[in-house]
């Protein structure tokens, strides 16, 4: 178990991979934890480049503090961790949640960004998305594990994946009763937040934005809007994913991150 103390918390940390490959640092979404979120992921990234898996605040075995999470004090984090590893430049990924933190942190800090992976995630929250993400806060809130399964499940995954996976369904079930909802609640809170757009702009770094084709949650619409407002991106749709795409379609998904990398510098 690796722990590191960056901007005043304690951080869980993974590192797998070459020690002389460039990092690339995955960013868990809001309900998943560094352990768990890139089972289908590390062995194949992880041939190619050093991978940073880490929990934010709030997530997983680090710290959960109290006090309002921001985006800001995520990308701060993010920040103080590659300092005690003593990384100076990465790749950055995030999926959902993670992706917001990823894009906070290529505003704040763009000099230590390589390149910018973004999946399933949104720039700002249109009047679906807030209504959605406001059920779940309420339903953490109450910090009910069936009642928070059910409001947030069937948002994370396809229906087909739902029918078809029914022992990794269970998993999350009895995941979802250990949770630590004040934490939660607090993520969400920082989630409702989110209002990018009008700076992805000022984004520099190369960017691959990947969204599964039957999001429901932060699905192509909210893809597209990343595309065109951000300068060097190009966009990604698996076909048959849902929101949880690297684990709906995990080959592809993997295909894709590695190719837009190997064209990185």
């Amino acid at each position: 178990m690796s722990i590191a103390n960056a901007n005043g918390v304690n951080l869980y940390y993974e590192l797998h991979g070459p020690e002389d490959a460039p990092v690339l640092v995955l960013n868990n979404g809001i309900l998943m934890n560094a352990a768990g979120s890139w089972v289908f992921q590390t062995a194949a990234l992880s041939r190619h480049y050093r991978l940073l898996q880490y929990d934010c605040r709030g997530q997983g075995q680090s710290d959960h503090p109290d006090g309002p999470y921001t985006m800001a004090l995520h990308a701060a984090d993010l920040a103080g961790l590659l300092d005690a590893l003593g990384i100076e430049r990465a790749h950055i990924a995030g999926a959902s949640y993670g992706g917001e933190v990823a894009q906070a942190f290529a505003l704040a800090y763009p000099e230590r960004v390589r390149s910018l992976i973004l999946m399933d995630t949104t720039s700002e929250l249109g009047p679906e998305l807030r209504a959605t993400a406001e059920n779940w806060l309420a339903a953490a809130r109450r910090a009910d594990p069936e009642e928070f399964y059910n409001a947030t499940v069937p948002w994370n995954f396809s229906p087909q994946f739902i029918r078809e996976h029914d022992a990794l369904l269970a998993d999350a079930r009895r995941r979802y009763a250990l949770l630590d909802f004040p934490a939660v609640a607090r993520l969400c809170e920082c989630f409702l937040g989110v209002d990018f757009t009008a700076r992805l702009g000022e984004i520099t770094a190369p960017t691959c934005i990947i969204v599964g084709a039957l999001d429901l949650l932060k699905g192509p619409a909210y893809a597209h809007m990343l595309k065109t407002a951000i300068p060097q991106a190009e966009l990604h749709i698996l076909p048959g994913a849902g929101h949880a795409s690297p684990w709906e379609r995990p080959a592809e998904f993997n295909t894709v991150v590695l190719g837009f990398l190997a064209k990185q510098p």
